[in-house]
């Protein structure tokens, strides 16, 4: 019989409700609070780096306004029959649209260098605690804005290569969570992969194992297919035959990263089980910091899916 301590009905909490507060454990309260502590437009307070902007768009699965950093190379004002590939980044727990401005600068700064092509840089507000997941009551439609909002309105109003062959997708911690189970979802309509220390979760084990209310699982209702539809594992395995040989995958994380390598290291198990080429690397002696990561390979930073747009094209 499936446990149901936190059944899932009205809480004071805007997004996501429980019976009983006091039911609730404090990791689920944790995700509650950030999640009611979401700003869906948050206003950059001082510069952005150069090229890019801040802009919003009307979402309507949420029914509200929602911000974006959208970075544009050098020559996009100049050479406008030019398509550019996208690189979409989803940033971490706590975050919004104004987050990686490291790889925007470093980006631009390759750019200009002539080390990378020109290339569209994307980084959406995918609100504080969603893991890029829609939640079971439609209140938090996370991966909905994403897939079915931003990325479609983005291909029609900018010069996109509005193809697989012309978009990544990337993130560290939550954000390496979501876009590796994006890209397990949605794999024709991404050609690379980055995930940077993001946790690869069993969502379909534990509703089996009998708490589907509890954290993390608690965000997806009671609806035995909702966890399997948000099984990374799972979604791999369903999508086989679109991802191997098709989407490029590289997966990093640190070796002091105690909340995120156990998971990590499950990940690239099945992806070899799989059959998955895929590049997989621990960094020896990193903790779970983003900064520091980029840093110390800020030369190659861009090189995978450079290298992933280059061979999608010539498919």
């Amino acid at each position: 019989m499936i446990s149901r301590r936190c059944v899932l009905g009205s809480l004071a909490v805007p997004g996501l409700g429980f019976a009983q507060k006091a039911a609730v454990s404090a990791a689920t309260q944790s995700i509650l609070d950030r999640l009611a502590d979401t700003k869906w437009v948050n206003r950059p307070a001082a510069a952005l780096p150069p090229g890019m902007v801040h802009q919003t768009y009307v979402s309507k699965a949420l029914g509200q306004e929602v911000g974006y950093c959208l970075y544009l190379p050098p020559s996009y004002k100049t050479e406008t029959e030019k398509r550019y590939p996208v690189i979409y980044n989803l940033h971490g727990a706590g975050g919004n649209e104004l987050h990686g401005f490291e790889e925007a600068r470093l980006l631009d700064k390759g750019i200009r260098e002539g080390r990378w092509p020109e290339m569209i840089l994307v980084m959406p507000n995918g609100g504080k605690a969603t893991f890029y997941k829609d939640s079971h009551d439609g209140k938090w439609p996370a991966e909905t804005m994403l897939i079915r909002e931003l990325l479609p309105m983005l291909d029609a109003q900018l010069r996109t290569v509005p193809a697989r062959s012309g978009r990544a997708i990337e993130g560290f911690s939550m954000g390496g969570r979501g876009a590796t189970r994006l890209a397990m979802k949605y794999p024709e309509l991404f050609c690379s992969l980055f995930n940077q220390a993001g946790n690869v979760m069993h969502t379909y084990d534990a509703y089996d194992a009998g708490k589907p209310a509890e954290y993390p699982m608690f965000y997806l209702g009671l609806d035995r297919a909702r966890f399997a539809d948000n099984d990374t594992y799972k979604l791999l395995e369903r999508n086989l035959g679109k991802i191997k040989g098709r989407m490029r995958i590289q997966v990093w994380c640190g070796t002091r990263d105690d909340g995120h390598l156990g998971t990590v290291r499950e990940y690239h198990q099945a992806l070899l089980r799989h059959g998955v080429d895929h590049t997989y690397m621990e960094i020896e002696g990193l903790e779970h910091k983003r900064t520091e990561m980029i840093a110390r390979y800020a030369p190659i930073w861009f090189d995978y899916h450079v290298e992933s747009f280059r061979r999608a094209a010539l498919r």
